[in-house]
């Protein structure tokens, strides 16, 4: 293990993170808040710590191996996590606990969207900036960007990479090098963005709102600047433009790329998992559509345009609401939580398990149906034309059964801690599903739970952010070992 190389770049990466907190500090200066010497400070020390970790080793140049590449990853995300916390420590308002902070802090980078700040309405906008930012960040990765710098600083990028990148099918690249590819993925992102912020302000949302949603639309994260979220603007047109990105974003942003260097929009249709994306979205809408109108519980129209935006936001994980979907028929609400564990396409920003994973599980399944009933038979699993390897079938069935056995032990420790199932239960899949919104005491926010509940579900964030292998690897004894 490189541990002075592993040193090294987490004080760069923490020295380069420091930055992130002065468009806040910026803000809060340009409305004349205070909460801007909180951002500040917490500028400073961040800076300062960075550099003190890299002073000592700044000589080391050593190509990364890739257990260097999945501890750094993990020590990135943890350090990242803490020190994103401080601004919302130091802040008088609100008045955050450490375990708040914390939660708070993951909760953006992981883009996992579950708050337990109330009153956004009131708060300094420089903090509502911050919180924004944070997903934007933590959409594609901190560390897909770095990788994009490390190559300038001697330090190769492929093992941080494969760490972070989300999907089974991590070694296909857009390009030949590691840091074109980063930056590609960048360039696609920021011009989303772009688009989206532009779409929101010609909608009739205020630039300030414009930005910081667009930030956590793109990032398919979730937090708003209003309690009331996308509701607050009661807009059908801003609602369109929100479900049109969240599903853009959803999407392999592999085929995003593709799009734009063949001037053609075919291959999306094209791409099993693509097709597959958009098939389960409009099923789930129908299926809510159907039971909204059923039950009465809107008038036609208003069914139709809530259970678009709901489906779509909790189905990509992004978790922005219009209205309380935890208080719609029993049925919608499982539903919808059962739907972000399907997540978004590998390769976006959104969370749960990748619907690519969920098309070879149920390929995998149907290949088994057939082997009972024609046992001497050969039937590969295919993605379009083309046969998957063995090894990567293998790879998706062990990583759903780690997911679900995580799910089980992180389930039975938050019900040891009296939560009730139903909270519990959405808890932990908005969280570990980087979701957001649950049912029961966490429909609108996570705020009354334990401390120590919420370390768990801070846990929780992290684990299905790193998808769970890169998390865990670091902790079984055969990666120590020599």
């Amino acid at each position: 293990m490189q541990y002075p190389q592993i040193q090294r770049i987490i004080g760069i990466l923490l020295m380069l993170f420091s930055t992130t907190m002065l468009p806040a500090a910026g803000v809060g200066l340009y409305y004349a808040e205070q909460a801007r010497e909180a951002f500040l400070i917490a500028f400073l020390i961040t800076l300062l710590v960075g550099f003190l970790m890299w002073l000592p080793v700044r000589g080391q140049r050593r190509e990364l191996r890739t257990r260097d590449g999945y501890l750094i990853t993990v020590l990135f995300w943890l350090v990242l996590g803490l020190f994103g916390a401080i601004p919302l420590y130091l802040l008088d308002m609100p008045n955050l606990s450490v375990a708040d902070s914390v939660f708070e802090s993951f909760s953006g980078l992981t883009t996992t969207g579950a708050t337990v700040i109330t009153g956004l309405d009131t708060l300094p906008r420089a903090l509502l900036f911050y919180r924004q930012q944070l997903q934007w960040f933590g959409g594609m990765g901190i560390i897909v960007l770095a990788v994009a710098i490390l190559p300038m600083l001697g330090v190769g990028g492929m093992q941080l990479y494969r760490a972070e990148m989300p999907g089974p099918l991590k070694e296909n690249k857009l390009t030949p090098r590691i840091a074109e590819t980063a930056k590609v993925l960048w360039y696609i992102y920021a011009s989303l963005t772009a688009a989206c912020a532009l779409a929101y302000w010609l909608a009739g949302m205020e630039p300030f709102d414009a930005i910081g949603h667009s930030f956590s639309t793109v990032a398919i994260g979730g937090f708003s600047t209003h309690d009331a979220s996308i509701g607050y603007y009661d807009s059908a047109l801003i609602e369109s433009i929100c479900i049109l990105f969240m599903i853009i974003s959803g999407i392999n942003f592999a085929l995003h790329f593709l799009a734009w260097r063949q001037r053609s929009i075919r291959n999306y249709w094209q791409d099993p998992e693509c097709r597959a994306y958009i098939l389960i979205l409009a099923a789930a809408f129908i299926v809510c559509c159907v039971v909204l109108i059923h039950y009465q519980y809107h008038d036609v129209w208003t069914s139709i345009r809530y259970a678009a935006f709901q489906t779509v936001s909790i189905a990509t994980t992004t978790g922005f609401g219009i209205t309380d979907f935890s208080a719609w028929p029993t049925l919608l609400p499982f539903l919808l939580i059962y739907l972000s564990f399907i997540g978004a396409s590998a390769g976006s920003t959104g969370g749960g398990m990748k619907v690519i994973r969920v098309v070879l599980l149920y390929k995998q399944g149907a290949r088994e149906t057939k082997r009972l009933l024609h046992p001497q038979g050969i039937f590969p699993v295919k993605l379009g034309n083309r046969p998957v390897p063995d090894r990567v079938v293998e790879a998706v069935w062990g990583f759903c059964a780690v997911y679900i056995f995580a799910f089980a032990v992180l389930f039975l420790l938050l019900l040891g801690t009296g939560l009730d199932f139903v909270t519990a239960f959405s808890a932990l899949a908005a969280c570990i599903n980087n979701l957001g919104p649950g049912l029961g005491q966490v429909a609108a926010h996570y705020g009354d739970l334990q401390d120590g509940v919420k370390w768990l579900l801070s846990f929780a964030m992290l684990l299905g952010r790193l998808e769970v292998f890169t998390l865990l690897v670091i902790l079984t004894p055969m990666f120590w070992r020599n």
